[in-house]
């Protein structure tokens, strides 16, 4: 078999063989193909797609080319969520808990932020002490024990995909939706989840520009999901502006804090609920998606699910304390509001714009050796819909050090007004 006869066959829009997508993804993985023929392939991919057998045969493939954890001694039903990434989204932080204090069992893991986009991960390290790396031994007792881990994805678990998506970041090939949901489904299969909930987010703030694409990437996941006895939800959330109030690692651990009090703001807690609540019905924890609801509305009443949050961080090595009072996470050394110059209502708060500004003074990585500074980001003081006057308080940015005139000017024309009342913002577009 030749590697050119694959590149040569997909350019003419032929179907490849499960043989011969094996073979590729075994051979690549042992680095008996050079990125330049793999480079060809995935643009012959994005260009010309791929079906649903030869992206089922990707996905296997990947899941395949490293170890796979087998979470069959967890007594209890396996649960995992996926978000293919937005501004402000720190559901983990949530849901989790509130899962696990419902009795689901949540092995969860997650990655890092880059560009824009925030990582769970990173939120977690800005408590301090919080260890995002368990050997699989200790991460399985820890989800039998408390009902929840949450840890870095290892080196060994689908290597594949780490070598195909560092390849595809630089060649232009990651807008694919066969290659985006074969990357995800196979560390979602590899993990070994039985139920999984994914998140997928369309907008501004995300990947999926449209709503048409978000649904098109769901259904594609669910049905690689389905093919591998999985149970797959999909919710397609919008994503044109931040998710909750708080951008920036350490604000957002304190809105989950908050959240789990039921202080939370209004569509973050939806989202929270509303996902939960699928999950647990799925995994038949409850009766239906109302019985989950009232379920996940209990343990925050109750306060078992910020419980179960200070026994994950416990067990982990971080400083419980920082969750029992947030106001102990890390602080920034200037907190400097900004304030509306006009009347008006919000239409948008740009959630592209708004994530881009938050890296830029330490909340985020450009790159992947950029530091983060957990206790810088943005606090929104209005979203889409506020009615606002001059002089009212548009945002707090929690900075390091000076903030330059054009920032400034950036994040105030990141909120985009209206002179007529807005309609309330849809969160959830569609459950699949």
């Amino acid at each position: 078999m030749r590697f050119v006869d694959i590149i040569e066959k997909k350019r003419w829009k032929e179907e490849l063989t499960e043989e011969e997508i094996r073979w590729w993804i075994l051979r690549y993985v042992a680095g008996e193909i050079p990125d330049y023929q793999v480079s060809a392939l995935l643009m012959a991919i994005c260009l010309n797609g791929m079906t649903a057998r030869e992206t089922s045969a990707l996905t296997m493939a990947m899941m395949e080319s490293g170890e796979t954890i087998d979470l069959g001694r967890i007594e209890g039903v396996k649960v995992d969520k996926h978000s293919t990434g937005g501004v402000g989204d720190k559901t983990t932080l949530a849901l989790g808990p509130m899962l696990a204090a419902c009795g689901a069992k949540v092995a969860k893991m997650s990655g890092r932020g880059l560009g824009s986009t925030g990582g769970t991960l990173d939120k977690l390290e800005s408590i301090r002490g919080f260890n995002c790396y368990l050997d699989k031994e200790t991460f399985i007792r820890q989800v039998q024990d408390i009902g929840i881990a949450v840890i870095g994805q290892t080196e060994s678990l689908v290597p594949a995909d780490k070598k195909l998506y560092a390849l595809r970041d630089v060649t232009g090939t990651v807008a694919s939706i066969p290659l985006i949901a074969s990357s995800i489904i196979s560390k979602k299969l590899a993990a070994g989840a039985e139920v999984i909930e994914l998140d997928v987010k369309y907008g501004d703030g995300a990947f999926m520009k449209t709503a048409k694409e978000a649904v098109e990437l769901a259904r594609m996941m669910i049905y690689l999901g389905e093919a591998c006895g999985r149970k797959v939800r999909a919710m397609i959330t919008d994503m044109n502006e931040p998710l909750g109030r708080a951008i920036g690692n350490a604000l957002e651990v304190k809105e989950a804090v908050d959240t789990l009090r039921g202080q939370g703001p209004a569509d973050f807690t939806e989202l929270v609920l509303s996902s939960g609540a699928n999950i647990l019905a799925e995994a038949g924890l409850t009766a239906d998606k109302t019985e989950g609801r009232r379920k996940m509305e209990a343990v925050i009443a109750d306060g078992s699910a910020l419980k179960k949050l200070k026994q994950m961080v416990r067990a982990q090595g971080g400083d419980a304390d920082q969750i029992e009072h947030p106001e102990l996470l890390p602080k920034a050394d200037f907190v400097t509001p900004v304030f509306s110059k006009e009347r008006g209502y919000i239409r948008r708060a740009r959630a592209l714009e708004l994530g881009r500004l938050a890296m830029e003074i330490g909340a985020g990585r450009e790159t992947k050796e950029d530091v983060i500074h957990p206790e810088t980001g943005i606090v929104l003081g209005k979203k889409t819909g506020d009615f606002v006057k001059s002089g009212d308080i548009l945002a707090w940015v929690h900075h390091r050090g000076p903030l330059g005139e054009e920032w400034l000017e950036r994040l105030y024309t990141a909120f985009e007004m209206s002179a007529e009342p807005v309609p309330e913002k849809q969160l959830i577009y569609k459950t699949l």
